[in-house]
């Protein structure tokens, strides 16, 4: 992405009429919609498993366990198939790069200041960073803890009692953080329109994501670099 002469904000792979910015590709929208689902069927089946109440209400137990096994299997399908998506991987680039500007982002938010100018952010802000990287390590556990679970005598030295302990706890703290992750998108309707259209107007960008541009300047010399 290229800026424009007097603006701050990145333009997209094309000038746009209508002063928006392509914040996802088609295939990043993907990823996070497909990803999304296969959370929910996730969660929905666990807690028609765990509730007694709602295992008698929704019965089917066995419909319930296989779906919860192959929606926690397939979880990770999405992010495979979109490391085809140049513009996926760069985005998981960004994700992976913590800048000094982040840690200012972190500041203010323990501060409680909520200012454009004291939460300085790239196109990831610090606080999607952290989220991106612990959701990804929790789903990796839970996979794992869900395997064991399945085909026990994987691992002869971890017995049963332990994997489900720490699946059960893990799907709690999993269940809090996305609550906190879709209510966050619901106070911004900007964000939720992103991940709908692709794209976000440009005074948002420039509000939220001011080190947007420059952050992918820094990205294109980068890439410049490793091709030489």
């Amino acid at each position: 992405m290229r800026s424009t002469a007097g603006s701050t904000a990145p333009t997209g792979t094309r000038p746009d009429p209508f002063g928006r910015v392509r914040r996802f590709s088609p295939a990043e929208r993907w990823v996070h919609r497909a990803t999304g689902y296969l959370m929910l069927v996730c969660l929905v089946t666990a807690a028609c498993l765990y509730f007694g109440p709602l295992a008698q209400l929704v019965g089917r137990r066995h419909l319930m366990a296989t779906l919860h096994e192959w929606s926690g299997i397939l979880l990770p399908v999405p992010f495979l198939l979109g490391l085809f998506s140049a513009a996926f991987r760069a985005d998981l680039r960004r994700l992976n790069r913590f800048a000094v500007y982040d840690r200012q982002w972190l500041r203010a938010v323990r501060r409680r200041r909520t200012s454009p100018e004291d939460r300085p952010a790239g196109k990831f802000n610090a606080g999607q960073k952290l989220y991106a990287g612990w959701i990804a390590g929790a789903v990796l556990v839970m996979m794992s803890t869900g395997l064991l679970m399945w085909f026990m005598g994987l691992l002869p030295f971890i017995s049963r009692t332990s994997a489900i302990f720490v699946h059960d706890l893990l799907a709690w703290a999993i269940a809090f953080v996305l609550i906190g992750h879709m209510r966050k998108a619901h106070e911004d309707p900007e964000t939720r329109l992103g991940l709908r259209t692709g794209f976000v107007s440009r005074s948002w960008a420039e509000r939220h994501h001011s080190r947007w541009p420059a952050e992918e300047l820094d990205g294109s010399v980068t890439d410049r670099a490793d091709k030489a």
